[in-house]
């Protein structure tokens, strides 16, 4: 669970800090262009490094420095619990005069407050190994120490915490792009879902009890359903088909065929097995109320609430009104900004006054401090 996230000089996010301490599941809401997929998108950056992305120019370009404000570093601290143990992971960025890609200018990873190593530019310093000396190495500054360091085991602090890393969903699915087609397995899904028939492999393959959870879920939502199978369509290759049932007479179609609203069902259920069965979690949803019709909303975000309720972290952001009547005033946070030359600034819903009904004061636009 994230104790803390903080970021600076990152789009329109300076000396921002998330305040999701102790919250199983949280609502980001605000006008357009306020910054709460720019919160996903430096979390997506945290993501990639887990995942082994390792070149800081394909991580994050000058173009992300805010209002291109080169001379200040960008900076990304996180705060994370991971079975009872704090890991802290300090990165900082800078362009200096000169330079086209951006360069690693610190880097650290801190277990319960003991530094594993620390880096400044190219010089990295190790842990002092017991009864030894900490020791030094030189380093390529526009490469990422984590996501290349070696783990001496499964519970090196370097691997659970990449591991953790990696495994952070953060969505914001593009339907037209899923296939449900599958040449691999995987338990890291893409942010556009592109890759969700390698998901459905990588977590049924890991957890085979999912499935019928996953089913359970659906029938739900979708009371026709009969099952979802995935036959092999050519040699290493699989495609997702959806089956179902009414009165007797049976259809069969494609994943690609579903409507948008229904991958996303099929999404929802994904991420509450996956929560359970590789968990517990850290999910960041951008508008997971997208392509949903409105009486399907609030179960949908009743559920997933309750899901990370069990274990794990869920953070949303939304615009839609039945989402944000499922969120309660102490785990929303407004998001706003004067204008385009204004950071980002947070405050819990509950901290702000507004006159009546929440939705129509957001419809009349006076709900910001």
């Amino acid at each position: 669970m994230i104790d803390r996230l903080y970021i600076h000089n990152f789009r329109s996010l300076e000396n921002f800090e998330l305040p999701v301490k102790g919250l199983p599941s949280a609502l980001l809401i605000g006008k357009n262009g306020t910054g709460k997929s720019s919160i996903g998108f430096a979390l997506e950056i945290l993501q990639r490094i887990g995942r082994g992305d390792n070149r800081v120019g394909k991580l994050i370009s000058p173009e992300d420095m805010t209002r291109g404000r080169s001379d200040v570093p960008v900076r990304i601290e996180l705060d994370v619990r991971i079975s009872g143990v704090l890991y802290s992971y300090h990165l900082a960025f800078e362009l200096p005069q000169g330079f086209r890609e951006l360069r690693v200018l610190e880097e650290s990873l801190l277990v319960d407050g003991i530094a594993n190593y620390k880096r400044k530019i190219a010089e990295i310093t190790f842990a002092k190994k017991k009864g030894g000396q900490s020791a030094t190495m030189s380093f390529d500054w526009h490469l990422i120490w984590l996501s290349v360091s070696q783990a001496s085991s499964e519970k090196d602090p370097l691997d659970i915490f990449r591991k953790w890393l990696a495994r952070m969903l953060i969505l914001r699915p593009y339907p037209q792009v899923i296939s449900g087609e599958s040449l691999d397995e995987t338990l890291n899904p893409s942010a556009d879902l592109s890759n969700l028939g390698d998901w459905w492999n990588g977590l049924i393959g890991h957890a085979p009890s999912s499935y019928s959870k996953i089913e359970l879920m659906l029938k739900r939502m979708m009371p026709d359903l009969k099952d979802i199978k995935n036959p092999v369509i050519a040699k290493d290759s699989r495609s997702l088909e959806v089956h179902f049932d009414c009165k007797g007479e049976s259809m069969s179609l494609p994943f690609q065929l579903l409507s948008d609203g229904e991958k996303c069902m099929v999404i929802w259920a994904m991420v509450m097995a996956a929560n359970e069965a590789y968990g517990p979690l850290f999910c960041f949803w951008d508008e997971p109320d997208n392509f949903l019709a409105i009486s399907e909303i609030g179960d949908f975000s009743m559920d997933l609430r309750k899901a990370f309720k069990k274990g794990g972290q869920f953070l949303a952001s939304s615009h839609n009104a039945e989402t944000i009547r499922s969120f309660s005033d102490e785990n929303t946070f407004v998001l706003f900004r004067r204008s385009h030359q204004d950071p980002t600034q947070i405050r819990p819903l509950a901290d702000i006054n507004y006159d009546g009904d929440l939705i129509a004061s957001l419809v009349r636009g006076d709900i910001e401090p």
